[in-house]
């Protein structure tokens, strides 16, 4: 499980914008994190597969009142509002308010994420690729980047070579003005990472070099996750990509070669 923006609150908010002059990207970053903390920390989330989000329900219904379609279409002050709103799902649905003080946000993060070793989902995945349960998780605690600034910044994930096909050529998705999850969420439309190097080929050079790096490092096919900050690339993890069975054959026999 992953909390983003964790440490935000009220009063570091308030001076956030004061910081940055940009207040659509504090409270986008703001509503996300007091969304991600409802969910993993204190449970405000589906409860069977046929389930909607109760913050989507939120979401959804804020941009029909304000008759868009993308979250990025909303502005700050409706941000800021389904900040106030989700804040208030939590109290009448946990009996807890949203806590302010970061320490208390951090541990109650820690804590979930250790718990998240025995979710049905973690379990699942240990039996699924012969996982001792014994060996425990970790939790890993990492300053933060930001892709959704603006149209300077953005996130994607990617593998260093065609988990399909095996093919010798960077492939994956990004999103511009996005953070962590969006790629993936299926909110938004990701473009294919070949759209980076016309939209932005100083990053995507970047990108195509780190990639040759870590193939040369670990000697095999990676997955990636990157962010963009205002131009900035940060490589954020990086792991032994999936990939078919074909595939695995390709690109073992061109690494040999």
């Amino acid at each position: 499980d992953t909390i983003l923006n964790l440490g935000l609150n009220d009063v570091v908010a308030e001076g956030l914008v004061k910081k940055t002059s940009n207040p659509r990207f504090v409270y986008d970053s703001y509503r996300r994190f007091v969304q991600m903390y409802g969910d993993v920390v204190l449970g405000l989330k589906p409860v069977h597969k046929d389930e909607i989000d109760p913050f989507e329900i939120i979401i959804e219904q804020k941009k029909k009142e304000k008759g868009v379609h993308l979250d990025t279409d909303l502005t700050a002050d409706d941000l800021k509002e389904l900040v106030s709103r989700f804040k208030r799902a939590i109290k009448e649905k946990t009996g807890h308010d949203f806590p302010q003080e970061p320490m208390k946000q951090l541990w109650g993060a820690i804590g979930a994420v250790f718990g998240s070793w025995n979710n049905e989902r973690a379990i699942a995945y240990r039996r699924m690729y012969d996982i001792p349960e014994s060996w425990g998780t970790a939790v890993n605690i990492q300053s933060m980047v930001f892709g959704n600034m603006g149209e300077d910044s953005g996130t994607g994930v990617a593998f260093t070579r065609n988990a399909a096909t095996g093919e010798d050529a960077f492939y994956g998705e990004y999103l511009m003005n996005a953070q962590g999850e969006d790629v993936v969420a299926g909110t938004r439309t990701p473009l294919p990472i070949s759209k980076l190097a016309e939209a932005d080929p100083k990053t995507y050079k970047q990108l195509d070099r780190f990639r040759t790096i870590l193939e040369k490092h670990y000697r095999d096919m990676m997955d990636i996750e990157f962010t963009i900050q205002q131009g900035t690339l940060y490589m954020l993890q990086c792991r032994v990509g999936k990939r078919t069975a074909f595939a695995a054959i390709k690109i073992a026999v061109d690494m040999v070669g």
